[in-house]
């Protein structure tokens, strides 16, 4: 306390007891121990979002809202973060989800907290390590850089100390490592108390060879029993592939339940659900499932400050929770009902548009219907057009070439917009790799012009070749013919293929055996992917003739096939099944495998339309389909165009013609 003291006292300097402040001796002593004891009372008991609330900074490097977090953005993380907190009894946090809901920042913050208030050992893990880095760079940095209580706790980095590093954050009582799932080493490199495994589905099969990347990073946890906190986040990808399904399924399913502003009913939000006029993706509203009113998406906010989690579902481990969180949810702003139905519409007729669709906007996976067509039943839809001709829709010629031990067999496709297709030849080379001749009649048959029905004559654009079988003798064919009209390539399985082709690489020996510096140009090509396309395209309905002479058109991905083809091609070319298979550890695996020996058709049709992938036809514009629309009608009928279109001097107007109506070189 403050003793009294008056301006008129003789005295200047302070009564026995005081100090210079005014202050007594002894109430400076209080002062001092208060001081003292604040120091010693723990943090505020706090959850994880009261942590982000009250601490949380937002760096505009990483955020577009940067500033303070606000829980209130995104209500239907509250309940996710708080399961993370050591004071909740979920051990493992299961997340499956959209794209922009706010999974990461939620991640993010269960990091800040772990440092701030309950450290310990925490472990980080990203698809690949190259991944680990950026995130460290983009979000990590600024995490703690932004929040004072993270900067004083995590050491600084320097050169010399190993403590704070790209993939190492010390701080008091803890460490945060980094690293990829395709690495077993950052994967076993220490226990870990905490653990965050971010894309799930983007992980490798195994990690080095040494197993499910999943599995040997959730064993680091293990000695801290009933300690441990395992948050696992992704966004899904094919069904029976998909770790976070996997995991969703077997946990309690939660749904986020909203009311209805009309009526107060409680729902969880499903896209077929969602109202528009067709072509105007603006007039989007979410029907009510129990009085039927449409929503407008301004209610959103208030829907999700109202929501709540409902367990759909009786979790195997009491242990594990789960959560599935569509962007329908996405708050105001980030991603709206009519981006969405915009998303939906503009991915009609693209087989991989709408598989991004389901995984990105709605958090589902993809299901490939892998069962065989019947064979009779493509017999009996066989088409009428004369043998060896182009049909009016094709626009260009691809082949795939399949090498065997004493034939090689190519199937000629032409394609048109939609990669709307037709079967134009069926060839059997007779001889195998080590014949010279059969060498020769492919290489005359990448020379052969087929006739156009309009009158043109149309070349193959690009030969796809196998090199399952003696590829040194492939490699020395494609290097002898060029690659501009060549490629060999090689086929994969599994469908969590970021392209379904890639390349291509340089890769190459002799038929002696000797290696090449740049060889051949070898493309990797995803055959589930185009195995299940095409039996997706043909099981396609199609308009009756009645409605063809109405106007109907095909739809896109359309397979034509003539009536010359026999029924041995059609068996061959449904010759595989995808079935769903278990491995040793019980992980689900989808594999095609074969319904009968022979199945050399659909291995020529998955060559061929890699060879269109390749050509450029699935990133093609209108603009690029018009042209070669435009190209063939211009194209002279009177003599075999071969050699003369879109050679110098021979482009009407200074148009450039297409390189597939002329001769080999310069293709591609």
């Amino acid at each position: 306390m403050y003793a009294p003291t008056s301006t008129n006292s003789p005295r200047s300097g302070p009564t026995s007891g005081e100090n210079g402040d005014g202050l007594t001796d002894f109430d400076g002593a209080a002062e001092i121990l208060r001081a003292w004891g604040n120091g010693l009372r723990p943090d505020p008991d706090l959850t994880v979002s009261e942590w982000a609330d009250r601490h949380r900074m937002l760096s505009g490097r990483a955020s577009a809202e940067p500033g303070r977090y606000r829980t209130a953005r995104t209500p239907y993380m509250r309940e996710i973060m708080d399961r993370l907190s050591p004071g909740d009894a979920a051990q493992r946090i299961v997340f499956m989800k959209a794209a922009q809901v706010g999974a990461t920042e939620a991640g993010n913050n269960w990091i800040g907290f772990a440092i701030h208030q309950a450290p310990g050992p925490m472990l980080a893990v990203q698809p690949t390590v190259e991944l680990a880095k950026r995130n460290s760079r983009q979000r990590i940095d600024p995490l703690i850089d932004e929040s004072p209580e993270l900067r004083e706790r995590v050491k600084p980095a320097r050169s010399r100390d190993a403590g704070n590093t790209m993939l190492s954050k010390e701080f008091a009582g803890g460490i945060l490592i980094m690293t990829g799932a395709n690495s077993a080493v950052g994967l076993r490199s220490a226990p870990a108390r905490y653990i965050f495994l971010d894309e799930v589905d983007a992980y490798p099969a195994s990690a080095d060879e040494e197993g499910d990347p999943v599995t040997l990073a959730e064993a680091r946890s293990l000695t801290f029993a009933h300690r441990r906190k395992v948050f696992l986040v992704s966004t899904p990808t094919v069904r029976g592939l998909s770790r976070i399904e996997r995991e969703f399924e077997a946990s309690d399913q939660r749904r986020y339940f909203v009311p209805c502003p009309h009526c107060g009913a409680m729902q969880w939000m499903k896209f077929d659900r969602l109202r528009w006029q067709k072509g105007k993706p603006e007039t989007a509203e979410y029907l009510c499932e129990s009085c039927d009113q449409p929503i407008a998406e301004h209610h959103k906010t208030a829907m999700l400050g109202r929501g709540e989690w409902r367990a759909t579902a009786v979790a195997a481990d009491p242990t594990t929770v789960g959560y599935h969180l569509s962007a329908l949810y996405s708050p105001v702003g980030w991603l709206s009902w009519s981006r969405i139905v915009r998303s939906w519409e503009a991915a009609q007729g693209s087989d991989e548009a709408i598989k991004a669709f389901r995984n990105t906007i709605l958090g589902e996976t993809w299901v490939e219907t892998g069962e065989a067509p019947d064979w009779q039943r493509l017999y009996d839809r066989r088409e009428a057009w004369r043998p060896g001709t182009v049909p009016a829709g094709g626009l260009f010629l691809t082949a795939g070439a399949d090498v065997q031990k004493d034939r090689i067999e190519v199937d000629v496709w032409a394609w048109g917009r939609g990669l709307e297709s037709w079967l134009v030849d069926h060839v059997v080379l007779e001889g195998g790799p080590d014949r010279h001749d059969a060498w020769d009649q492919l290489t005359e048959l990448l020379d052969r012009s087929w006739p156009h029905e309009n009158g043109a004559h149309l070349r193959i654009a690009r030969l796809a070749i196998d090199t399952g079988y003696e590829a040194p003798a492939v490699y020395a064919w494609s290097r002898k013919v060029g690659f501009a009209q060549v490629a060999p390539v090689k086929g994969l399985e599994g469908f969590n293929r970021s392209s379904p082709v890639s390349g291509p690489t340089f890769v190459d020996a002799t038929e002696g055996g000797k290696r090449l510096r740049r060889g051949a140009r070898l493309w990797t090509v995803a055959v589930s992917t185009f195995k299940a396309e095409t039996y997706r395209f043909l099981r396609l309905e199609r308009p009756t003739a009645e409605e063809r002479d109405e106007g109907a058109a095909f739809p896109p991905g359309t397979i034509h096939l003539p009536t010359w083809v026999e029924s041995e091609w059609l068996k061959q070319v449904v010759a595989e099944q995808l079935v769903t298979v278990r491995t040793k550890r019980g992980f689900a695996r989808l594999e095609w495998q074969k319904l009968r020996e022979r199945n050399e058709a659909l291995d020529c049709r998955v060559y061929a339309r890699a060879a269109a992938w390749i050509a450029g036809a699935d990133r093609w514009t209108d603009e690029k389909w018009r042209d070669l629309e435009d190209q063939l009608r211009a194209a002279p009928t009177d003599s075999d165009p071969a050699g003369q279109i879109n050679r110098p001097g021979h482009a009407p107007q200074g148009k450039r013609r297409s390189d597939w109506l002329g001769r080999r070189e310069g293709w591609f």
